[in-house]
């Protein structure tokens, strides 16, 4: 899931979620490392990005409430 969170949708700062199961046994840090490095061409591009990382589990757990 993207959303472009910059003002009037000018692609400049973006909030992703990222559910995978390639998470497990992750700290957060390194989770946020593995989407960085798949992403690093477009950072360098964009003013700001926010990233919430889940496996399968926690994304199950958390949309079950």
């Amino acid at each position: 899931e993207v959303e472009d969170t910059s003002p009037n949708r000018c692609a400049a700062s973006f909030k992703v979620l990222v559910v995978s199961p390639q998470f497990e046994g992750k700290t957060l840090l390194q989770r946020h490392r593995m989407v960085n490095s798949c992403l690093a061409k477009e950072l360098k591009e964009i003013h700001a990005f926010e990233q919430k990382t889940l496996t399968p589990e926690q994304w199950e757990k958390q949309n079950a409430q």
